[in-house]
């Protein structure tokens, strides 16, 4: 996976470029988008320009299998599993870590419950996978790759692949004998011991005067908590609407800021149109999954490690 993956995700972005190289072509030239083949490789005679998907494609996909199956099973016969030694009931491993694919949900168990960090949010991305492309009011880049016909899924799911990587690395890398967080480059020591307080958000408000209550009485501090957690929805919800209507972002922005205004303030047409088409439901259901993983996360992410903030709406129920 180290090396396919990288290797599939640029060929896809290689493709993508070539296929928006086309697509820019066709748009300037109407008259040439009547007669294009529509293929980014050049026409050969005999083509056809249909084909069914049975046997082509399925012929195809199904040798893929085959291979891919024969591979593993030379693989898993050739190459003994990097097994450690068995457990030890006397010697715990210090940091226990599980293996790399599930480090991102171990890591995320600092940020959340337990049974939040490892049933709710799970269900949470992997019923979200799901049910965006029922969702998605866009028609365009069905069966070839593009970025310019969806830079808003491609930058969603690409800030959500990266998010995931980085509590990956988190995990791997930084997290040290006791969950403690280590820098790059600093030695593991375990007998290093880190005094964080970690403190929850309506402690830090009891201690503004006339907020008091919120030390004691637990229905003040849930309440207080559903009200920032429900601010924090309805402002990350203007925020992807927002984001939803913006055109095509040049670094070059960041150096002017006329054209950066200029940028934030008119909507592009193309994106206004789609969000135009899409349905109160499809709006809906994108923009809670949407916040829930995509912005929630890295915000309490940064919560916790920048302000030490454990928790921001307390319950007897669940923590948050």
């Amino acid at each position: 996976m180290l090396f396919l993956v990288p290797f599939f995700t640029w060929l896809g972005i290689r493709q993508a470029v070539v296929n928006d190289r086309l697509i820019g072509e066709l748009e300037s030239e109407p008259q040439l988008a009547k007669t294009h083949h529509r293929k980014a490789e050049p026409w050969r005679p005999g083509w056809a320009r249909e084909l069914h998907v049975w046997p082509y494609l399925v012929r195809i996909e199904f040798l893929a299998a085959v291979i891919v199956t024969v591979v593993l099973y030379v693989w898993s016969i050739t190459l003994n599993a990097p097994l450690e030694e068995p457990s030890n009931p006397n010697l715990t491993m210090n940091p226990s870590k599980a293996p790399w694919y599930f480090l991102g949900l171990q890591e995320m168990l600092v940020y959340f419950d337990p049974w939040i960090a490892g049933v709710v949010m799970p269900s949470i991305i992997m019923i979200g996978l799901m049910v965006f492309p029922y969702v998605d009011s866009n028609p365009l880049g069905n069966g070839y790759y593009t970025i310019k016909q969806r830079r808003f899924a491609v930058a969603m799911f690409g800030w959500g692949f990266l998010m995931w990587i980085l509590l990956i690395f988190i995990g791997t890398f930084i997290r040290g004998p006791g969950w403690i967080w280590f820098w790059p480059g600093q030695t593991w020591d375990h007998n290093t011991v880190v005094f964080d307080r970690n403190r929850d958000l309506h402690e830090i408000v009891a201690g503004i005067p006339g907020f008091g209550f919120l030390a004691t009485n637990w229905i003040a501090k849930m309440i207080f908590g559903g009200i920032v957690v429900g601010t924090f929805y309805i402002v990350a919800g203007l925020f992807f609407h927002w984001l939803m209507k913006r055109g095509p972002f040049k670094f070059s922005y960041l150096k002017s800021p006329k054209k950066f205004l200029e940028w934030a303030k008119i909507p592009d047409s193309f994106e206004t149109k789609l969000l135009a088409n899409t349905s109160l439901l499809q709006y809906l259901t994108f923009q809670f999954f949407a916040i829930s993983v995509l912005l929630a996360l890295p915000v309490k992410l940064f919560l916790r490690l920048v302000f030490t903030i454990k928790y921001v709406w307390v319950t007897p129920w669940f923590n948050v």
